[in-house]
């Protein structure tokens, strides 16, 4: 399959920075839309051959415009939370934008489209807003009749320096007192590093045999929730105690963050959280691809993270003296 351009919508985002350096560094041409160009422009602006476009990709005559000129389209937009709590905000985001995004691609003739999904995606019998959604969109694209030959990518969590799961948690414990309340403790995770992803990702650009698949993608271990917010508390050197939350406890504490600015958990999240987020098939073995644990990888940035963290306390105690 002959590529010259490949759109990506997402790309400014945490997985989106890693996936458009690896692709730069593969020599493809590649257009990233973004509703803020400046804001994003540092990051992105310096990679060979990548325009970073301004445009509103909810608009679908901007949406058909800007992959007019593109071989291949790149979905990781997403979203954990919603403004409010009906399921709108999903809906609109992971669904509507799926709908928009085919017919662009049906308008402009683009045959090939990767998708960024969940584990556990169902449109009919997943838990919660986010994974009913991410299911619905897996089936608007994987039913498509117009020849357009899709993949879909089902991560676990994902993790590396910039990520929202093991950094997130990290700002928590450092915040906290002695202990810390922790609903769906016992909730199974198998943590996948962001540059395995990207790697099954650019494997499968080009590679006839991964079109209508759905890859499940995992790391090398399960661990449970408890687990890795200890996990996270000894890599910060921070003595802290974990208090696991009972299932009514968690819905409580759920209910409660729903009201605070940023949604650190909300009902959603909890909902999710009801169905172990681990792998029923080895997809990244069976691709060749050797998995990153977190011992490896975590430590590094965490630790530099506690580091900046230290060094800018020292500075600006430096300043009022």
């Amino acid at each position: 399959m002959l590529i010259n351009r490949i759109a990506i919508l997402g790309g400014t985002g945490f997985v989106g920075h890693s996936l458009c350096n690896r692709l730069a560094r593969e020599g493809y041409k590649l257009k990233v839309l973004t509703r803020n160009r400046e804001y994003n422009r540092d990051n992105l602006i310096l990679l060979p051959e990548l325009d970073l476009v301004e445009t509103n990709i909810h608009d679908p005559n901007q949406l058909e415009q800007q992959t007019s000129d593109c071989d291949v389209v790149i979905n990781l937009v997403g979203i954990l939370n919603e403004k409010g709590n009906n399921g709108s905000g999903f809906e609109h985001v992971h669904v509507s934008l799926v709908e928009k995004l085919l017919h662009a691609c049906e308008k402009n003739g683009i045959k090939r489209l990767l998708q960024m999904s969940a584990l556990n995606a169902d449109a009919e019998n997943g838990k919660s807003h986010y994974l009913r959604t991410k299911g619905k969109a897996e089936n608007i694209l994987h039913s498509n009749t117009s020849g357009l030959n899709v993949t879909s990518f089902r991560p676990s969590v994902i993790f590396g320096r910039d990520d929202s799961f093991f950094n997130r948690f990290a700002n928590l414990l450092k915040i906290s007192p002695l202990f810390f309340p922790l609903a769906c403790h016992d909730t199974k995770f198998a943590p996948i590093y962001v540059l395995d992803v990207v790697e099954i990702m650019v494997r499968s650009l080009t590679d006839p045999e991964s079109y209508d698949k759905k890859y499940q993608l995992c790391g090398p271990k399960v661990y449970s929730l408890k687990e890795l917010v200890e996990y996270t508390a000894n890599v910060m050197d921070l003595n802290r105690t974990i208090i696991p939350l009972n299932d009514i406890l968690s819905r409580i504490q759920a209910t409660i963050f729903d009201f605070v600015p940023g949604k650190p958990f909300s009902t959603d999240n909890y909902l999710s959280a009801k169905t172990d987020s681990i792998c029923e098939s080895h997809d990244l073995a069976r691709s060749g691809i050797e998995t990153m644990p977190i011992e490896s990888i975590v430590p590094r940035y965490l630790k530099r993270k506690d580091f900046r963290s230290n060094y800018s306390i020292f500075r600006s105690a430096s300043r009022r003296q």
